[in-house]
C-alpha cells in the first residue's frame, strides 16, 4: 500500500476531497479512511467527516486505481500575467472550469496549461496538475500555478499559514452605511443542498473584510480581502448580510441574469524559489465593466475608485 501525497484545494470534509482527489466514490474513500487512516499535517486520522482546511497536506492510503479519465492538452488562449521556470500566474475568464472532473472533462484550465507548458507540479494528481488554489467557475480572475513540486508545497504552505493576500473586486446588490466591515461568520456545505455553502455555526471561521469604493442608487463597488480561503466565501458572506453579489443566481434566485461580478483583482504572496516579495493585477475583463455599467457603474469610475484606495494603501 502506498500514500498518495495531495494538497486541499478548499475546505471540505476529509472523504470528499478523497474521492474527488481519486475518482472515486464517497463510501469507498470513507472506508479505506476508517480502517486504514489519514495523515492531514502529520497527523493521522480515521474520521472520513473531518472538516480539511484549504492547504493541508493530504496523505490518503491508496488502495484502489481512480476511474481512467484521460485529459488532453488544448490549445486553449491563456491571458498570462506572469511566467517564470517556477510559477505561472493567470488571469481567469469567467464561464472557465479549473480543471476536469465528471461532466467537464476538456475546456478547462489544466487543459490548455498542459498544451502551454510540459512543466507542471505532479502533487495533485493528473487531474490538477499544477493547481495551487481554485477559483469558482464564474468567478474571474488571478489564480496561481505550480511548475515543479518544490514551488507547489511552498505555496501550498503560504496559503495555510495565511501569509498571501488575496484581494477581490465585487458589485454586490443594495448600500453600506458603514465605509468599511468585517464579516466573520463560520461556513459550512448547505445541509439542504450539497452544491451550495451556508453560515452554519458548526462550520469553519471565515473572515472576510470589506471596503466601499462606489455606489450607485442600486449598487455598490467593493474591494474585498479575504483572510481565510473557504469556499464560496464572498459569495456566502455578503449574501448572509442581505447584499448579494450581482450576478449570483446561486445565492440569491431574485438576482438579474448575466455574469458574476466577482473578480479576483490582485495576488500578493513571496516568491517559492527566489523568495522576493510579488505584487500582481490581473486586469479586469471588459464584459465585467459591460455587465456593471448597467447598473450606472462606468469603466473609468471604476478604475479610479480602485487605484484611488491602492494609493492611500501605499
Amino acid at each position: 500500500m502506498e500514500n498518495k501525497i495531495f494538497i486541499a484545494q478548499i475546505t471540505q470534509r476529509l472523504d470528499l476531497l478523497c474521492a474527488e482527489q481519486f475518482q472515486i466514490s464517497r463510501s469507498k474513500a470513507s472506508n479505506i479512511i476508517k480502517t486504514k487512516f489519514c495523515i492531514i499535517n502529520g497527523k493521522a486520522t480515521n474520521k472520513p467527516s473531518l472538516l480539511v482546511n484549504e492547504g493541508d497536506k493530504i496523505e490518503f492510503p491508496f488502495t484502489v486505481e481512480p476511474v481512467a479519465l484521460e485529459i488532453q492538452s488544448e490549445n486553449i488562449p491563456l491571458n498570462i500575467i506572469y511566467e517564470d521556470t517556477d510559477i505561472i500566474v493567470i488571469n481567469k475568464q469567467t464561464g472557465m472550469v479549473v480543471h476536469p472532473a465528471a461532466g467537464n472533462e476538456s475546456g478547462t484550465l489544466v487543459n490548455a496549461l498542459m498544451y502551454h507548458s510540459k512543466n507542471l507540479s505532479g502533487i495533485n494528481g493528473e487531474l490538477r496538475p499544477g493547481i495551487v488554489h481554485r477559483l469558482d467557475k464564474d468567478t474571474s480572475g488571478i489564480l496561481m500555478v505550480a511548475k515543479n513540486d518544490t514551488a507547489h508545497v511552498q505555496l501550498a504552505e503560504q496559503i495555510q499559514n495565511r501569509s498571501i493576500q488575496k484581494y477581490y473586486i465585487a458589485v454586490c446588490l443594495g448600500h453600506f452605511k458603514e465605509d468599511n466591515g468585517i464579516i466573520i461568520k463560520p461556513i459550512a456545505r448547505s445541509k439542504k443542498d450539497r452544491k451550495k455553502m451556508s453560515v452554519d455555526e458548526n462550520g469553519r471561521y471565515a473572515e472576510t473584510h470589506w471596503f466601499k469604493l462606489a455606489e450607485t442608487s442600486k449598487v455598490t463597488l467593493l474591494l474585498i480581502k479575504i483572510i481565510t480561503g473557504r469556499t464560496h466565501q464572498i459569495r456566502v458572506h455578503l449574501s448572509s448580510v442581505s447584499r448579494p453579489i450581482v450576478g449570483d443566481v446561486i445565492y440569491n434566485t431574485n438576482n438579474a441574469q448575466g455574469r458574476l461580478l466577482l473578480h479576483a483583482y490582485r495576488l500578493e504572496f513571496t516568491h517559492p524559489i527566489q523568495n522576493t516579495p510579488i505584487k500582481l493585477i490581473a486586469d479586469i475583463p471588459e464584459d465585467f465593466y459591460q455587465y456593471a455599467n448597467k447598473f450606472g457603474l462606468h469603466k473609468n469610475d471604476i478604475q479610479i475608485a480602485i487605484n484611488e484606495y491602492f494609493q492611500k494603501e501605499k
